[in-house]
């Protein structure tokens, strides 16, 4: 288990650095979008290229960045009610569901784009708009993306079975910022909590008198 959690670690590590440099994209579409609004508004200049790149950037960020969201622990949860089991529950559903659709959805996706990537390069697709760009370096992304994915996907994997047979002790690499629904969780449950012992309080008190 020691062996699989290095390579679980040299993951973490890359897709860490990996997300790293995709958020730098971010800025980048920010600064080519108000570049082409400026020249747009101000000079009349358009450019379907820079229109494009913009979605390329759009798409690289998600695509690449789906296995850093992963690792930090970010992804989609049902708070509410994540929030109200134990990490080991938690731990035994992320297997399961990493196991059973996640993996699997990769493996289907990577699959399906790759031809589709092939052609696209081999032919040398073009966008359909007059002085757009050439269309595999996106398509690319699908593939790429999904791959990423799925790797991070078996350092999660290696992670939870470590928590689960007590060779680790916390089943993430990293926790997460409290979302809105585990807020609005622990403070219901505290306010009930306090709701509970004043009226023992006043119960104690009622059976004194």
């Amino acid at each position: 288990m020691q062996f699989l959690l290095k390579i679980a670690a040299a993951i973490d590590w890359i897709n860490d650095r990996l997300g790293k440099l995709v958020g730098w994209l971010v800025l980048a579409a920010v600064l080519i979008s108000a570049g082409n609004a400026i020249m747009r508004k101000a000079f009349s200049i358009g450019s379907n290229a820079f229109l494009e790149i913009q979605w390329y950037l759009f798409a690289a960020v998600f695509m690449l960045g789906a296995a850093y969201v992963f690792l930090h622990n970010g992804h989609v949860r049902i708070d509410f009610i994540a929030s109200k089991l134990s990490k080991r529950t938690n731990a035994i559903i992320d297997s399961l569901g990493i196991v059973i659709f996640l993996i699997p959805l990769c493996i289907i996706l990577i699959d399906l784009s790759w031809p589709y990537f092939m052609r696209t390069y081999i032919s040398g697709e073009m966008s359909e708009n007059a002085g757009g760009l050439i269309r595999w370096p996106v398509v690319l992304l699908i593939p790429v993306g999904f791959g990423i994915l799925m790797v991070q996907s078996i350092s999660e994997l290696i992670k939870r079975i470590a928590f689960l047979t007590g060779a680790r002790e916390e089943p993430f690499s990293y926790g997460h910022e409290k979302t809105a629904e585990e807020e609005f969780a622990e403070e219901m449950a505290a306010k009930e909590f306090a709701a509970k012992e004043a009226k023992e309080a006043k119960a104690a008190e009622g059976a004194r008198q």
